[in-house]
């Protein structure tokens, strides 16, 4: 059985004390976050700066001794290393070039040459081998198809995915083939992060939410399913986290379906649905609102405690139920922490 708590979790272990990481767990709420953004200048100078994304990543860890770390790096990289400019705005968040037709599809570039543009990343993921305390999992992670391919077609995040929705309707061969391409770089990059040293993988899908029926099944579980197969084939024993989004009753049997260890839950979802429908087939991840750690208070310690108790009958990662907000109290975070190991 795997030592680290994480890898025993993901394995199917149910432990008295979960895990805890959190998403976005490097971040903005963290001065000395802030002070290592603004030394490389923008976002992505950070992404692609090995040492400072190393030294990001070790943050939360140093200071809250979270039991995983997870890269730091961003899901809209992968459109980058095929060709889309990306940039971001400030305040408003990321812009890439649009793909809407047939030709801007075809000048996007072969899955097989993203490594060079990536390259840095990899590098990050080596040098967090050896920085990280020797208890603390390493995840890789990318974001999955679908959601990656919303932000492609529109450009931005939207609050409804719409224009990605269009786009599967009006021109269906095109958004298959944007999936396919993204679903191809998808395992390239993943199985290249296993390789440099990422001990867990996390998919993303952030809108799974909107896609519904035969679309779900089509352009959310199937590419899960692919990305994850062909990551056991390369990689045996690697565990994969998913994490679609909003899927409300989709969630059930989700994890069976795609072959992944266990399933991220956002905090739509009560823990006690969670536990009786998603958690009788293994390992669940989740799923406290990131806005406790904004308000704290007894809110906060008695929601963890609720959430922790009610997992407590298997295998369970005490997460959030999406990215810790900018605006989050860093003694709420301990205080969380501290509520889970009590």
């Amino acid at each position: 059985m795997a030592k680290k708590k994480m890898l025993r979790a993901l394995a199917g272990e149910t432990l008295a004390v979960p895990p805890v990481w959190m998403m976005r767990q490097a971040g903005r709420y963290l001065p000395e976050y802030r002070a290592t953004r603004e030394q490389a200048g923008d976002f992505l100078s950070l992404c692609y700066n090995s040492d400072l994304a190393t030294e990001v990543t070790l943050q939360p860890i140093r200071r809250f001794g979270f039991d995983a770390a997870i890269l730091f790096a961003d899901i809209l990289l992968i459109p980058q290393a095929l060709g889309a400019e990306l940039w971001f705005v400030t305040g408003e968040g990321p812009r890439l070039s649009t793909i809407t037709t047939a030709r801007d599809f075809e000048a996007l570039k072969p899955a097989e040459v993203i490594h060079e543009t990536l390259a840095p990343i990899y590098q990050t993921l080596r040098n967090l081998t050896q920085e990280l305390p020797a208890e603390t999992t390493l995840i890789g992670f990318a974001g999955a198809p679908w959601t990656v391919a919303t932000y492609m077609i529109a450009g931005r995040g939207t609050p409804d995915q719409a224009p990605a929705h269009a786009l599967m309707r009006e021109n269906r061969a095109l958004f298959r083939a944007l999936i396919e391409r993204l679903t191809e770089a998808t395992i390239l990059y993943l199985s290249a992060q296993v390789e440099a040293g990422a001990e867990v993988i996390k998919l993303f899908d952030s809108w799974a939410g909107s896609l519904k029926g035969a679309d779900f099944d089509e352009f959310a579980l199937e590419p899960c399913r692919r990305i994850t197969a062909a990551l056991k084939e390369r990689h045996p024993g690697i565990a994969v986290i998913g994490f679609p989004r909003e899927a409300g009753e989709r969630y059930i049997g989700f994890g069976r379906a795609t072959g992944i260890d266990c399933v991220a839950l956002d905090n739509s979802v009560s823990p006690e649905w969670a536990a009786e429908h998603v958690q009788r087939d293994g390992c669940v991840q989740g799923n406290l609102a990131p806005s406790h750690l904004v308000t704290g208070g007894s809110a906060l310690v008695e929601e963890t405690r609720r959430i922790r108790d009610a997992f407590s009958g298997g295998p369970h990662v005490f997460n959030l139920g999406h990215g810790i907000t900018p605006d989050a109290d860093p003694a709420n975070v301990q205080r969380m922490i501290d509520t889970i190991r009590e």
